[in-house]
């Protein structure tokens, strides 16, 4: 990763695409919905998943100078670069982690030449353990000291090893085994775990410790919580605890644990939700059979991000449009808005996954960048959100792109017809009138009542949500995130920002504990300002 790369303002498509987003203030969305077939033609379909993206304010043209600044950037082949191996979580020059980056590895189990051999023969080693400890726990052969089954398990981390891992949990929940049932546990504040452990039968818990370190302050803290409540509960911790960590790390210790999965130094976090981060919660819970269904769905959106053609390649196009809207038509945000109550934490995940990537200033050669990174993510399901903040959407001074997501089928398939409709149909309804609405808007008399239109948003459609087409779905953003990145010339696989915080906690846990002494160090007097009594 030494070699010069083009970023998006230095290449020759990025100045021609300033200039039509100068031209394009002639474009009215509402106008051009009904001409030159553009509903029919602006739609991506890939791996169960359609885009529709002819709300966006982009014409041909545009489009095709952003398929131009895809291949000037070298997006894709960056992007296969990634997948096999090479070592792109580095600043060139200076001190950085200096990784691979291979979360993509973890899922591309389905191919007989898979695009890194040896991180890909590590995941199926893996996956293997997991299958057998999945079969012990089914048999009984791994069970509480009383010969009980294990039917709870609670997952305990935080960042990276907690909202992806629960975001997916929560979107597969109808597809869960009978009698299993999965409970998190990440903020350090102690009624999180106070109030986990005052639901739970801890005699059939099973306590998943997540840390690829083995030293994540607010995870070992509340793993001593746990431990804690086992103990006084007459339960030897060691029948209940598993830890998923990095090999030789401090909880990869079979004296204190039931057993531990690994995961390695190039999956980051953020994108560790296919490795056992997130695959022996769910494989606990959903079973294996549909663990790998859930990671055929991620490794067949990871092949069709290798398309260079951008029409056709479903995370590029989303990405691309992205940068359209960010860079060059100024837009600071983006909201995701999941019509699915079971993706409602599927927008923290984002957050996260796409602001500790991309929240970067300086580029791949250590050098302040001159143009914007990352956008602020942000967004709730509707159609709750419409009863909340789509009023800024829509009348606001702030354009917000929006990225709906919604599912044609629900989950369950229980419904009911209320004033001749189902609840699906109406839920369907409000999604599609949202981005109609916010593309076209409405001209008025009365000046409170006009809506400006003309805003952007695309489209995402599921047929239903299922384990497949919600690993499609993860791997479609992941790459999203990736490739943005790529575009910007940052390093989007390390997190020295969220290093920054946790030095300066320990600083204020050392003055809090009586550990460090000094009277005029900065923390001891920001705690006497910020703890003193009214």
């Amino acid at each position: 990763m030494g070699k010069k790369r083009k970023n998006l303002i230095e290449s020759i498509a990025g100045k021609q695409l300033h200039v039509l987003a100068q031209q394009l203030y002639d474009l009215t969305l509402p106008e051009a919905l009904t001409a030159n077939n553009r509903l029919e033609r602006y739609i991506c379909q890939s791996d169960g998943l359609k885009l529709l993206y002819a709300t966006q304010r982009v014409t041909d043209e545009v489009l095709d100078t952003l398929q131009e600044l895809s291949a000037e950037c070298q997006l894709v082949s960056q992007f296969q670069e990634m997948r096999r191996g090479g070592i792109m979580n580095c600043i060139s020059g200076f001190e950085s982690e200096n990784r691979q980056v291979l979360h993509t590895a973890c899922r591309d189990l389905f191919s007989d030449t898979p695009a890194e051999p040896e991180a890909t023969a590590q995941a199926r080693r893996e996956l293997a353990k997991l299958a057998l400890f999945l079969e012990g726990i089914d048999t009984g052969q791994i069970c509480n000291a009383e010969g009980k089954k294990f039917s709870t398990m609670i997952h305990v981390g935080i960042g990276g090893s907690d909202l992806g891992p629960r975001s997916i949990y929560e979107a597969l929940i109808p597809y869960g085994q009978k009698g299993r049932q999965v409970f998190f546990i990440s903020n350090v504040d102690p009624d999180d775990a106070s109030a986990v452990l005052a639901q739970v039968d801890l005699s059939t818990t099973l306590v998943n410790i997540v840390s690829k370190s083995g030293t994540t302050l607010e995870t070992l803290t509340n793993e001593t919580i746990v431990r804690k409540a086992l103990q006084d509960a007459n339960l030897d911790p060691r029948r209940h605890c598993i830890a998923v960590t990095g090999e030789g790390s401090p909880i990869d210790n079979p004296e204190e644990y039931l057993c531990s999965f690994y995961m390695y130094d190039y999956i980051g976090g953020r994108y560790s939700a296919t490795s056992m981060v997130g695959v022996v919660m769910l494989g606990f819970f959903l079973g294996y059979k549909k663990v790998v269904e859930f990671l055929q769905g991620a490794a067949e959106m990871d092949l069709t991000a290798e398309n260079p053609i951008l029409r056709e390649n479903l995370p590029l196009l989303l990405a691309m449009l992205g940068i359209w809207n960010h860079n060059f038509l100024g837009s600071p945000t983006v909201a995701v808005l999941p019509y699915s109550q079971a993706l409602h934490r599927f927008p923290a995940h984002l957050q996260q996954c796409d602001m500790e990537s991309n929240g970067k200033s300086v580029d791949r050669t250590g050098q302040p960048v001159t143009y914007k990174t990352g956008p602020i993510i942000w967004g709730e399901p509707g159609t709750n959100g419409q009863h909340a903040f789509y009023q800024l959407l829509h009348q606001g001074m702030e354009i917000v792109p929006v990225e709906f997501i919604g599912c044609i089928t629900s989950q369950r398939g229980e419904d009911v017809e209320v004033a001749g409709s189902t609840s699906q149909q109406k839920l369907l309804a409000n999604l599609l009138a949202q981005s109609l609405a916010l593309a076209v808007g409405q001209t008025s008399d009365n000046p409170n009542k006009c809506f400006p239109g003309n805003r952007p948003s695309t489209l995402l459609l599921i047929d239903r949500l299922t384990p497949q087409t919600m690993g499609a779905l993860l791997a479609l953003y992941e790459a999203k995130i990736v490739f943005q990145g790529f575009a910007w010339n940052i390093n989007s696989f390390d997190q020295e920002g969220v290093q920054l915080g946790k030095v300066l906690a320990t600083r204020f846990l050392d003055c809090l504990s009586g550990r460090d002494k000094r009277e005029d160090s900065i923390q001891r007097k920001f705690l006497q300002v910020a703890l003193k009594t009214p």
